[in-house]
């Protein structure tokens, strides 16, 4: 794969739009012209989920997540989630991964220096691993813990699959249709991950989660967290069907729920793959206007899951297409306004705390 097609990937983007997409990413503008002041400042917050990358139109490493992080609420700490970077040159084939790990852990040295502030970026580390690779992928993973110590937790392996629109994009593992449940090599691999004590991140749309619930109740004693609220897709015939789209996902989510080893992150739902829009105003949205869009989604998770099980995520900078971090974490602080005090610990940091290990 070329370093050009993982940037689409990567960014959840259709091909001929990536450098208007870009551009909106790199336009502080829109964003400083809706930033707010940073509602209960003091609340710790863990960030489980995040990316950082170089590319040539868009560089989101140390420097930029810091000017994120410091727009006023009480980040703590961050997980880093892989997203196809900084690759081995070079390296046997499916060894090149590690690279992405030995650059995270870097990062995670330099934040815990002390000497850029309190945060501690990268504190948790997600790297990914051909799991199709079955038996063979437990050397791949055991050099993953060697080059990320105590920093690194687990993997992703994505699933994104749908041929009903032009503008969704397969995974950038560029999965087949069902490779959850139908896959043996990858249910080989995915054995590996409990013998070795990591967790998996899962991430596909929202017609597949019932592949999800499939692995989860087949492996009832590996820990997995669902991406993005369970990937629910609102572009092209998902928006014109958008009812549909919330009762397909609500019972596969329902279903997900009952499987007691499977954690939620609530978040991405800034992409554009989501369908609300927010990419294409020249002012950011307000954190009233995130919140009244994703509280249909996010309220029912939080039912459906509990808050011990649940965790807020920035997906940043990939949801900076839509917004800016400050009113992002406001809208999630919205959202929870009506949570006791026990469930805003859980949902702000202690559950991310405890799925991680951090």
């Amino acid at each position: 794969m070329t370093s050009k097609q993982k940037e689409i990937d990567v960014i959840e983007k259709e091909p001929s739009s990536i450098e208007t997409r870009m551009a909106t990413m790199l336009d502080q503008a829109r964003i400083d012209a809706a930033a707010e002041p940073a509602l209960e400042p003091d609340l710790p917050i863990v960030d489980p989920h995040h990316h950082l990358w170089d590319y040539s139109s868009h560089r989101y490493l140390l420097p930029e997540l810091l000017s994120d992080t410091g727009t006023g609420h009480c980040i703590d700490a961050t997980v880093f989630v892989e997203c196809g970077v900084f690759y081995r040159a070079g390296a046997y084939p499916g060894m090149g991964v590690l690279g992405e790990v030995e650059f995270a852990n870097g990062i995670g040295a330099m934040a815990a220096s002390g000497l850029y502030g309190k945060t501690l970026a990268c504190a948790g580390i997600v790297g990914t691993a051909d799991l199709t690779l079955g038996d063979a992928v437990e050397e791949v993973l055991a050099k993953q813990i060697n080059a990320g110590g105590s920093r690194f937790k687990g993997i992703r392996y994505t699933a994104g699959w749908e041929n009903r629109t032009r503008s969704v994009h397969l995974s950038h593992s560029n999965p087949p249709p069902h490779l959850y449940r139908d896959h043996d090599g990858f249910r080989r691999g995915f054995a590996t991950l409990g013998r070795l004590g990591l967790t998996f991140d899962a991430w596909c749309y929202h017609p597949q989660l019932m592949d999800i619930v499939d692995l989860a109740r087949s492996f009832p004693d590996q820990p997995i967290v669902m991406n993005h609220v369970g990937g629910p897709l609102g572009v092209e015939c998902y928006g014109e069907e958008r009812d549909a789209v919330v009762a397909e996902w609500r019972a596969g989510m329902q279903a997900l729920a009952t499987c007691q080893n499977v954690t939620l992150k609530l978040g991405g739902l800034g992409m554009r793959i989501n369908g609300f829009g927010f990419e294409h105003r020249t002012v950011a949205p307000s954190s009233n206007e995130l919140a009244t869009a994703w509280r249909p989604f996010i309220e029912p998770a939080i039912e459906m899951f509990g808050a011990e099980r649940c965790m807020f995520e920035s997906n940043f900078p990939v949801d900076r297409i839509s917004t800016g971090y400050a009113n992002l974490w406001n809208a999630f602080k919205k959202i929870a306004h009506g949570a006791s005090d026990s469930e805003k610990e859980a949902l702000f940091s202690g559950t991310a705390r405890k799925f991680y290990r951090l």
